[in-house]
C-alpha cells in the first residue's frame, strides 16, 4: 500500500509514538488526523502536518465517530494507529488498601477498549472502500507494550489492558481478512515518550542502561519505522511485534 494522498486517523497524536507516527506519515505525502485530548498541542502540529484535528476520548463512541467522520471527509481513509493511552501504577494491595476498581476499569477502558472501538469503526468505514491493486481496503495498527508479557510490579492494569490488545490482534486480523483489512500490534519496551519524562533523571538513565541494544530508550521514529513497514509490507497481519532492544522487564 502507498501512504501518499491516503487519509490515516493516529489516536494520542499530539505526543509520542503519535506524534512521531503523525509525522511520518505528512512526510510520505498521507493525510493525518489526530485525535487526542490535548487540544492545544493537537491543533498545532495538525496545523503544521496540513492535517486535522479531532479532540477525542476514544473510549466514547461518538468521539470514535466523530474522528472517523473527520478522517471520511478528507479522502480515502485507509489506515489507523491507535498510539492512545494511559499508564498508571497501583499495586493490587498497597500502603492504602486495594488497587481502586475504577482505576483498573479505567486503563482498561481506555487502552483496550479505547483501542477496539476505533478499530470496529474504522474498519467498518474502510470495507467500503475500493480495493486497491493488493487487494487491501486498509491496515489497523494498534500499541501494545512488553509489559503485556512481562508487565512489572505496580502494573496489573495496564499489563492487563496490553494483554488484552495482544490477545484481540489475530481474532480481528480473521474477522477482517474477508475485507481486506489487515490488524497488527507493536509491543514497545522502554520509549521516550512524555509518560517516561515525567519520571527522575536517574530513573530514566537506568531504564535506558537496561536495554541490552541499543542500549538507549526507545524514540518515536523507531516506532514510526515500523509503522512505515507494516503499512507498506502486505504479507504483515495478524501478528504482535516487540520492539524493545531485546530487554525482558524484572519485576520492579
Amino acid at each position: 500500500m502507498d501512504i501518499a494522498n491516503k487519509v490515516f486517523i493516529v489516536t494520542g497524536g499530539a505526543s509520542g509514538l503519535g506524534e512521531g507516527t503523525a509525522r511520518m506519515l505528512a512526510r510520505e505525502g498521507g493525510k493525518v488526523v489526530i485525535a487526542d485530548l490535548n487540544v492545544e498541542k493537537g491543533e498545532a502540529l495538525a496545523a503544521e502536518l496540513g492535517g486535522a484535528f479531532v479532540k477525542a476520548d476514544v473510549s466514547q463512541e461518538a468521539d470514535a465517530q466523530a474522528i472517523v467522520a473527520k478522517a471520511l471527509s478528507l479522502g480515502k481513509l485507509m489506515g489507523l494507529v491507535n498510539c492512545a493511552g494511559i499508564a498508571p501504577a497501583a499495586k493490587t494491595v498497597g500502603k492504602d488498601g486495594a488497587h481502586a476498581l475504577s482505576l483498573f476499569q479505567k486503563v482498561i477502558n481506555v487502552n483496550l477498549v479505547g483501542s477496539f472501538n476505533m478499530i470496529r469503526l474504522a474498519s467498518e468505514a474502510m470495507c467500503k472502500n475500493e480495493p486497491e491493486a493488493t487487494g487491501e481496503r486498509g491496515v489497523m495498527i494498534s500499541t501494545a507494550s512488553v509489559a503485556a508479557y512481562d508487565g512489572q510490579i505496580g502494573q496489573a492494569a495496564y499489563a492487563a489492558s496490553k494483554g488484552g490488545v495482544v490477545g484481540m490482534t489475530l481474532p480481528i486480523a480473521r474477522d477482517l481478512a474477508r475485507n481486506g483489512i489487515r490488524n497488527m500490534t507493536i509491543a514497545p519496551g522502554i520509549f521516550g515518550t512524555p509518560m517516561l519524562f515525567g519520571m527522575p533523571q536517574e530513573v530514566q538513565d537506568a531504564l535506558a542502561a537496561s536495554v541490552p541494544f541499543p542500549s538507549r530508550l526507545g524514540r518515536p521514529d523507531d516506532y514510526a519505522k515500523l509503522v512505515h513497514q507494516i503499512i507498506t509490507n502486505d504479507m504483515l497481519n495478524g501478528e504482535v511485534i516487540r520492539l524493545d532492544g531485546a530487554i525482558r522487564l524484572a519485576p520492579r
